[in-house]
C-alpha cells in the first residue's frame, strides 16, 4: 500500500498549501481501496447495498409470450390495412394458465394481461378498439400491426444474462427485479462503518445548558444524516474536548470500531490543537488547504492500528472536515462521499451536474472552487434557472435548509453574468 506521500507525488500540480478539487478527488480515489468482505441478505435487507457479483439471470423474464394487455389475441396475418376484421371468439385465456387449444383461421380468443399466448397467436387486439356482438369481434382497419401488443419471452431479461452488475447500488427497481428471478438472497459487501465526532471546547450537546462562548453542536447530526442516506453502518461517538488524552483515547477507539473516521474541527492550518498531533501520532496524515470555499481547511489519512495500545491488523482512513457547519456539508457531499462509495466497492460516478441559467451576477475569483447555495426553477420559457439564497457565509446551516443544490462554479471560473449557464449539483437524494 502507498504512503501518502507517494500519492501525493504521484498527482502532477499536488501542492497540500493550494490543492484544487479536481486533485483532492484523484487523491481520494487513489487512497481508498475497494472492501473484500461480503455477506448474504435478503431482498427485504438489500435496499441501499452494494452488489458484491453479477446476478446472472437463472430464467427468462418474462418466462413464455404473453399479452400486453386485456384483449383478443389472434394471428396478425389476417389484418388488411384497407378493411376492418370481424373474428369469431372461441375461448377466453386467464393469467396464469397455459391454454392449449387450436385457434384457426378467422377466429381468436379473449385474453387477459400476462396471460400466455396460445400457439400461432402473435398480435393482441385492446378491447377498447373492438366491437362485440356476442361472439363475433370487430376489430377497426389501420389501429394495429401485426405483432402489437404482445410481449416476447426474455423480452426484459434472457435466462444466462447479467441482470445487474457488480458495484451497483440498489434501489426499489433492483429489489424488484430480483425478485422477479425468483432469487430470494443476494450476495452483497459488508457494510461501511464509519465513526465520527465533533472536536472543541466550545461544543455543546443537546440537553446541557447554555455558556457564554459555546455553540450547540450540529454537525454530528448533518454528518449522520448524510452517512444514513449513503447506508453506512454509523457510529455515533460524540463530542470529544480539546484534550490530548481525550483526543487519544477518541481516535483509538474510532479506529478499532470503524472503517473510516470523520471528525469536524480542529484541522485549521496553524490552528494551535491537539487533533493534529494526535492525527499524526497514530497515523499518515496530510493537512490541506484546499483551493474552494466554503471547506478550505481538511485532512486525510490513515490510522494504522498497529500503532494502537493493542495493536490490529488493518487501517482505518480518516477525513478531518472543517468545524463550520455548510463547509462540513460541503466537504463531505465533494470528497468524502465518493471516497466511502469507493469503500463500499459502489462504481463511484461523479454526481451528475444540472445545467441552469443564473438569474444573478454571481462573483468568482479564478484558481478556486465555489459552492453557492441555490434555489433551482423553472422559467416561464420552461428552462431552469438558479439564483444565490440565502447568505452564503459557511456557518449559515439555515441557507442549505432553503436551498436546493449547490452553484457550482469551477476552478478555472471567474465572474458569472445573468443569463450564463452554471453547473447545479442538485440535493434530492444526497442530503
Amino acid at each position: 500500500m502507498n504512503s501518502l506521500a507517494d500519492i501525493a507525488a504521484a498527482l502532477q500540480g499536488y501542492d497540500p498549501k493550494a490543492l484544487s478539487a479536481d486533485t483532492v478527488g484523484r487523491f481520494l480515489h487513489a487512497m481508498v481501496t475497494t472492501p473484500e468482505q461480503t455477506e448474504e441478505v435478503g431482498v427485504f435487507d438489500a435496499l441501499g447495498r452494494v452488489l458484491a457479483q453479477d446476478v446472472i439471470s437463472p430464467l427468462s423474464v418474462p418466462p413464455h409470450d404473453n399479452s400486453a394487455m386485456d384483449g383478443y389475441a389472434f394471428s396478425g396475418d389476417q389484418l388488411r390495412n384497407d378493411t376492418e376484421l370481424t373474428l369469431t371468439s372461441v375461448a377466453t385465456v386467464m393469467a396464469g394458465k397455459a391454454w392449449r387449444g387450436e385457434v384457426k383461421g378467422g377466429q381468436c380468443v379473449r385474453i387477459m394481461t400476462g396471460a400466455i399466448m396460445p400457439d400461432g397467436l402473435d398480435t393482441v387486439a385492446p378491447q377498447e378498439f373492438c366491437q362485440v356482438q356476442g361472439m363475433q369481434v370487430t376489430i377497426p382497419k389501420g389501429v394495429l400491426k401485426p405483432g402489437d401488443n404482445r410481449r416476447l419471452l426474455g423480452e426484459d431479461l434472457m435466462q444466462g444474462q447479467a441482470a445487474l452488475k457488480r458495484g451497483q447500488i440498489l434501489g426499489p427497481a433492483s429489489l424488484g427485479l430480483i425478485a422477479s428471478l425468483g432469487l430470494a438472497k443476494i450476495r452483497v459487501f459488508v457494510r461501511v462503518k464509519v465513526a465520527y465526532f465533533s472536536t472543541g471546547d466550545e461544543i455543546l450537546s443537546l440537553g446541557q445548558a447554555p455558556r457564554e462562548g459555546a455553540v450547540y453542536d450540529s454537525n454530528r447530526y448533518t454528518v449522520f444524516g448524510l452517512l444514513q442516506r449513503l447506508g453506512c453502518e454509523v457510529i455515533d461517538m460524540g463530542v470529544v474536548r480539546d484534550q490530548p488524552e481525550e483526543l487519544e483515547a477518541a481516535f483509538i477507539q474510532a479506529a478499532v470500531k470503524a472503517d473510516a473516521i470523520i471528525t469536524s474541527g480542529g484541522v485549521s492550518v496553524g490552528e494551535a490543537d491537539h487533533t493534529k498531533a494526535m492525527m499524526k501520532k497514530l497515523g499518515d496524515v496530510a493537512f490541506w488547504r484546499i483551493a474552494m470555499r466554503p471547506g478550505r481547511p481538511m485532512a486525510v489519512g490513515r490510522l494504522d492500528r498497529a500503532r494502537l495500545p493493542q495493536p490490529a491488523k488493518g487501517q482505518a482512513i480518516l477525513f478531518g472536515l472543517p468545524g463550520n457547519p455548510v463547509a462540513v456539508m460541503v466537504t463531505f457531499l465533494a470528497f468524502v462521499r465518493p471516497a466511502l462509495l469507493r469503500m463500499m466497492g459502489a462504481l463511484s460516478e461523479p454526481i451528475p451536474l444540472l445545467q441552469a441559467q443564473s438569474v444573478q451576477k454571481l462573483r468568482k475569483k479564478p484558481g478556486r472552487t465555489e459552492y453557492q447555495r441555490g434555489k433551482v426553477s423553472r422559467a416561464e420559457n420552461g428552462t431552469l434557472q438558479v439564483s444565490a439564497i440565502g447568505n452564503q457565509g459557511s456557518g449559515v446551516l439555515s441557507s442549505m435548509v432553503q436551498a436546493n443544490g449547490l452553484i457550482v462554479l469551477h476552478h478555472e471560473q471567474g465572474d458569472i453574468n445573468p443569463g450564463d449557464t452554471v453547473d447545479v449539483m442538485m440535493f434530492d437524494g444526497l442530503i
